[in-house]
């Protein structure tokens, strides 16, 4: 949705310069920094919307994917063993209760939309940090693209009202500021 991308898109390109991977001679130290940023991100938010059974996480949801435990299974693998740890608390923010299916639609958009970015690192850093196996940026033998196609299908079956758009970007936005405030 076009209204989603134009709510984020400064966040988006502050993201994309502002992550640990962005530096053009990223290494392992790098990688975990990155991993445990989107943990501390990740983790909690995810057991948010697990709370719910409508919207993304009702009928229309996509085959889980188990994130946090892609993300654990990189932490413990031995290519980054003597790396240096990042012990910062997870995000302590409350996400709000009974928030509209918009609104974690937006939220979802940022999750899913966020794999994407991660096949794109992954292509760039398969090489450079092998034999590391980078198993979150992976994201499938398939790659993102037809689980993201198949996510924006849903969205754009329910999110549709003015009311709903706005919604949604709030929740879109609202992700990528917790994250940012995590650099």
């Amino acid at each position: 949705m076009s209204a989603l991308r134009i709510a984020t898109a400064d966040r988006h390109a502050v993201l994309d310069t502002g992550m640990p991977l962005a530096l053009p001679d990223a290494g392992l130290q790098h990688y975990s920094d990155h991993l445990h940023m989107l943990r501390r991100w990740l983790a909690p938010l995810e057991a948010w919307l697990g709370r719910y059974a409508d919207g993304p996480q009702g009928e229309a949801r996509l085959p889980a994917v188990a994130r946090v435990a892609l993300i654990d299974a990189d932490l413990a693998d031995p290519a980054l063993a003597g790396v240096r740890a990042d012990a910062r608390p997870e995000d302590a923010g409350v996400w709000p209760d009974g928030a509209s299916p918009a609104y974690r639609w937006g939220v979802t958009y940022v999750i899913e939309g966020s794999q994407l970015g991660g096949a794109v690192l992954y292509q760039r850093l398969a090489g450079p940090l092998a034999p590391h196996p980078l198993r979150y940026l992976r994201s499938g033998a398939e790659g993102p693209g037809p689980r993201w196609r198949s996510f924006m299908l849903a969205l754009r079956d329910n999110v549709k009202s003015e009311g709903e758009i706005a919604d949604a970007c709030r929740g879109a936005c609202d992700a990528f500021d917790r994250i940012l405030a995590m650099r």
